[in-house]
């Protein structure tokens, strides 16, 4: 068993401990055992976008695992970035008889008549870190201070640009530095977090003109890339290389939301004779990243992408098991944030975790003393 699946015996404990008493949840008179079932008696359908992604795999893996070891049956199913097939799977769901739905939308509006029929069936809907919008039906949601991972995306550009020290206070550069902007999918409520909340760190830069965005692409709309996929970024990379930097000049820094594109910004700028490394005669540009996939945490490791942004998703995991425990005994999850999620219909009560920022000589303390990876495994770049 992976060390990342490992989590599920101390889960166990906590899971309950997190799970909040008082008031009935929206299972409470029906889908979820309404009186308090006992777990071994509910099954709990799992709806994960895609395994094209390691991060996802290993989310799917943790919920189930960790569920599991409560005593649930667990139907976890990936939908392989297709949103009929999505659909189509949580309605089986529904059709066989969960009791709870855990659900990491592909497209975050394209739910509405799934989570309509599970309502209708007394089945409490925990969205799982991707927020489903524009239905009444979505009970909780589980997910990471998504504002705060695109602030500390912008800070570690910054960081890396040597704007700014790792404590917030002013760095030796003075600029100005080109840099280009790129975002999520924006079927995926996350990329606008994300990316207003680089933003909101690099917009006054941006504005004294400390950074130039030479393409002039700066809206949201310009950098987003469908469906989180790394051959486009990679693709859209070369078009900005041609189009903006054909007169000699360089592209400094690159913020990117995800590795996976990362890896494609990085391969664009690599055939353009950057780096290899950051440090190379004409060195890489700095580019961040979030996930610390295992082939961008070697890149890290090796001195060519600057960093990522770490979320534990074993702990998102957890917070997913506290929530389903909570709906399974009539009550309602603990929520930390009651405010900031709204999702067109209504605000969804969350959970929000924390996140740490990675740069090579965090990789250690970080990543590898908490058992996330291994040593061999950075070193390989791939996961055992």
């Amino acid at each position: 068993m992976s060390k990342r699946l490992g989590f599920a015996a101390l889960s166990a404990g906590m899971a309950l401990t997190l799970a909040a008493c008082g008031g009935e949840g929206a299972g409470g008179s029906g889908g979820a055992g309404g009186e308090g079932a006992a777990a071994e008696d509910l099954t709990i359908g799992v709806s994960m976008p895609t395994q094209t992604s390691e991060r996802w795999i290993a989310d799917g893996n943790n919920v189930k695992e960790q569920l599991e070891a409560e005593g649930y049956t667990v139907d976890l199913q990936y939908a392989n970035d297709d949103i009929p097939t999505q659909s189509q799977q949580i309605d089986q769901m529904i059709t066989e008889g969960a009791d709870i739905l855990v659900v990491a939308a592909i497209d975050g509006t394209a739910l509405s008549g799934q989570l309509e029929n599970a309502a209708s069936n007394n089945i409490p809907v925990v969205s799982y870190d991707r927020l489903i919008r524009d239905s009444e039906n979505v009970d909780f949601y589980v997910t990471f201070d998504n504002f705060a991972v695109g602030q500390a995306q912008g800070n570690a550009l910054l960081q890396g640009l040597g704007l700014r020290n790792e404590d917030g206070s002013p760095g030796t550069a003075t600029g100005p530095f080109n840099i280009e902007l790129f975002a999520g999918s924006l079927d995926d409520n996350n990329a606008f977090f994300f990316f207003n909340g680089a933003m909101d760190v690099l917009q006054p830069l941006i504005d004294d003109g400390t950074l130039v965005v030479k393409s002039g692409q700066t809206s949201i709309e310009q950098a987003a890339i469908l469906r989180w996929q790394q051959e486009t970024a990679q693709r859209r990379m070369e078009d900005l290389l041609t189009s903006a930097y054909n007169d000699g000049s360089r592209v400094d820094g690159v913020l990117s939301p995800y590795d996976g594109l990362s890896r494609g910004i990085i391969t664009a700028l690599q055939n353009a004779g950057y780096g290899p490394t950051l440090d190379a005669a004409n060195p890489m540009a700095v580019v961040t990243g979030q996930d610390a996939e295992i082939a961008s945490v070697k890149l890290i490791n090796d001195g060519v992408q600057s960093s990522t942004i770490f979320k534990d998703t074993r702990l998102l995991a957890e917070q997913a098991v506290a929530a389903a425990s909570a709906f399974a005994e009539g009550n309602e999850p603990e929520a930390n944030d009651t405010e900031t999620y709204d999702n067109g219909v209504k605000v969804v009560p969350s959970y929000l975790l924390p996140v740490e920022t990675v740069f090579a000589d965090d990789i250690q303390s970080v990543l590898i003393d908490s058992g996330y990876w291994t040593a061999d495994e950075v070193a390989s770049g791939q996961s055992d």
